[in-house]
């Protein structure tokens, strides 16, 4: 099975025609990379190894297309560019003194426009606002606000001239940040819807810029997902209810589109998507622009998406970046421990399980909790028996976020549970049902009916999921783990993650049903670095891991759920094989 996380997308645009011989044509390339996640190198520093795709591709083809295009190639970047692969996190914490390895990279590949991504915030002030200063082009968000001015905190759009043709390039980004982050990380700032956003700039950029071509730069999905009161992914909306766009670039879903859909005022508006990591790139293929007097009469879009990987790595690129690819190489090389049995996170779905409760161990050793809460963040993620690198870390924890050390009662913590499994647990009927909650949907390429890293367990608490019972009923806690009683009304220290603790996949708030104005109330310890630091630090202070399932939980009733298990282990791990 090919994943769609493994390419990335770009959109190419070829711009607009004009029919009487005296008028002249414009062709105008627009190529966009998103969700690029750190894959900027053809290796996967995570698993030491070849990968596919990458900058290093992009690069090729982009040189491609200006031979043919020359100036009239316009490249763009939809956010999400600092965060995944370790030479993001090692140039983000590790090496703070270089220009930014990212910035150093799209200047090279002479980038006109950057969008700023939910995961470009995740990296914080000092890392983002390092590699905005760093880039020799401008990055955009015109809904990212500052509290002490109301202005925009980044240049909201830019105006870019190619042959005659104005083209403007509106840039956004999720406004649920807030849902996600920790405030610290985006101090100063808010995000303001994404349709009320683009309306109101949408009106400026007409009367004060008269653009030929309007581009929306969205780093959000297409639709759906509201989050405390936010539209997390506002991209067709905007696209739909306000008129003058003619293209809008999504990112953040990693979900490949390309389709046209009709505005409020009956106009065609090209949707497009790169999904991710730089290896199957998006691609407005058609846009031309036919010129009269000075004045565009008619303009043609067309979209396509296109695989970079069957364009060769660039080895000017390579050779240019060498010397951050070594240090990289360098840094994720460094032992730091070893580890007697082979660990995955394929056994986390179906029960206690070494791989998270290794996590689970070490969020209780760091914090001195009572409760951890963990989820697991891949499907796919092993740490095989032997020696512990750096590199293993991105695979035992994916993101940079934070630990916290929360407090909550025994009853908040049954009801935070409750949801939990009620949306990763199937309500079974009969010995035959599928445990797992699977997508009914044919076109969820999740697999999951809901998204995996919210199916937290606990560790701390003796409990069991009864399967047959509906949400509100699975969940009985028996006692702590030391079998002291566990009380409903007395306050306990529960070690989560950021991402969790400042209301992430709601858990905590519909699920614990903790208002979302009291969370940040119940913080009684963060870290300042993120989780995966000291993670590292703990496994290098204890040397040898043994990592054991703790059995501290189990689903009910076991004739059912045992052979359940082994047969959706089956579906979801074995079935191409």
């Amino acid at each position: 099975m090919k994943y769609l996380v493994s390419f990335m997308a770009m959109v190419v645009l070829n711009s607009l025609s004009i029919g009487a011989s005296s008028e002249k044509e414009v062709t105008i390339k627009l190529i966009e990379t998103s969700d690029v996640h750190g894959n900027y190198f053809p290796y996967n520093f995570i698993e030491r190894k070849d990968g596919k795709g990458g900058l290093a591709h992009v690069h090729t083809f982009v040189e491609e297309q200006r031979k043919q295009y020359g100036d009239n190639v316009i490249l763009v970047d939809n956010g999400d560019i600092l965060q995944g692969q370790p030479i993001a996190y090692y140039y983000n914490y590790i090496d703070t003194v270089s220009k930014h390895v990212t910035a150093d990279m799209m200047n090279f590949m002479g980038y006109d426009v950057a969008n700023m991504g939910n995961h470009d915030v995740e990296t914080g002030h000092a890392v983002y606002d390092r590699w905005v200063a760093d880039c020799a082009f401008p990055v955009l968000g015109a809904n990212i606000v500052r509290t002490d001015t109301g202005e925009p905190y980044l240049k909201p759009y830019q105006i870019l001239e190619r042959d005659g043709v104005r083209i403007a390039i509106l840039g956004m980004i999720t406004p649920a940040i807030p849902a996600w982050l920790p405030e610290r990380l985006w101090s100063g700032l808010r995000f303001e819807d994404l349709e009320s956003s683009a309306r109101k700039w949408v009106q400026v950029i007409r009367e004060k810029e008269h653009p030929d071509v309007l581009v929306g730069l969205f780093h959000a999905g297409l639709d759906g997902a509201d989050l405390d009161g936010m539209v997390e992914n506002g991209s067709q909306a905007a696209a739909v209810n306000v008129p003058g766009f003619d293209v809008v670039l999504i990112g953040h879903d990693h979900a490949r589109l390309n389709k046209k859909m009709l505005n409020v005022a009956g106009d065609s508006v090209l949707v497009i998507d790169p999904a991710n990591a730089a290896l199957q790139p998006d691609a407005a293929d058609s846009g031309k622009a036919g010129l009269a007097d000075g004045k565009v009469v008619r303009k043609q879009i067309s979209g396509q998406l296109t695989d970079v990987t069957a364009y060769p790595q660039s080895e000017v690129f390579l050779k240019a970046f060498q010397p951050a690819y070594q240090a990289t190489l360098d840094f994720v090389s460094r032992k730091i421990g070893s580890i007697n049995e082979t660990i995955t996170s394929k056994d986390t779905f179906f029960g206690p399980s070494a791989f998270i409760d290794l996590i689970h161990q070490l969020q209780l050793d760091l914090t001195g909790a009572d409760v951890s809460f963990c989820a697991p963040l891949s499907m796919y993620a092993e740490i095989k028996k032997g020696d512990i690198y750096v590199s293993d870390m991105f695979n035992l924890y994916k993101f940079e976020n934070m630990l916290y050390t929360m407090e909550l009662t025994g009853k908040e913590i049954k009801n935070f549970l409750e949801m939990s499994y009620a949306l990763w647990i199937n309500q079974m009927k009969s010995p035959d049902d599928r445990l797992l909650l699977f997508s009914d949907d044919p076109e969820n390429k999740y697999i999951f009916k809901n998204f995996s890293f919210n199916f937290d367990s606990a560790a701390g608490i003796i409990y069991t999921v009864d399967v047959t019972r509906p949400e509100g009923e699975k969940i009985t806690i028996q006692s702590m783990a030391d079998g002291s009683p566990f009380q409903p009304e007395k306050v306990y220290k529960v070690a989560v993650n950021s991402y969790r603790g400042n209301g992430g996949g709601n858990l905590l708030t519909k699920g614990a049903g903790i208002p979302k104005v009291d969370l940040a109330k119940r913080i009684i310890f963060a870290t300042d670095k993120d989780l995966r630091f000291y993670l590292m630090k703990r496994i290098e202070e204890v040397k040898v891991l043994d990592p054991k399932p703790l059995n501290q939980w189990k689903m009910i009733p076991e004739e059912w759920t045992v052979p359940a298990a082994r047969r959706d282990y089956d579906f979801l791990f074995n079935r191409n094989k």
